[in-house]
């Protein structure tokens, strides 16, 4: 995760509160994605941007995982993400996902 993107996250949880705040991904690659969720939850593991050693315990989601999919507008779905939903791993990026929030996440969705 870039600098700027990890200080967007910072600059909501300090905004709203992290309680109120979710992060939503869309990474097609699993590993990815995973050190993405990690950053924002546990901290920036590379200690290199603003996440560094700061444990926001934000809750992370993976736009796949099903939690998700079923708030989205059917419609919105079908042209937005349908194409790449048959194209993509959608369980094993959920999974990467879904196990740093359950292992760093503070606040449940």
């Amino acid at each position: 995760m870039d600098l700027q993107n990890q200080q967007r996250v910072v600059d909501a949880a300090e905004k709203y509160g992290a309680e109120n705040v979710i992060v939503l991904l869309g990474s097609s690659d699993a590993g990815g994605a995973e050190i993405y969720a990690e950053t924002v939850a546990a901290g920036d593991p590379t200690f290199a941007g603003p996440l560094a050693g700061v444990s926001l315990g934000l809750p992370v989601y993976h736009v796949f995982d099903e939690t998700i999919k079923a708030e989205v507008d059917p419609a919105t779905w079908e042209e937005q993400l349908a194409m790449m939903e048959m194209v993509l791993d959608t369980g094993k990026l959920s999974t990467a996902v879904e196990g740093m929030r359950e292992k760093h996440s503070k606040y449940k969705l």
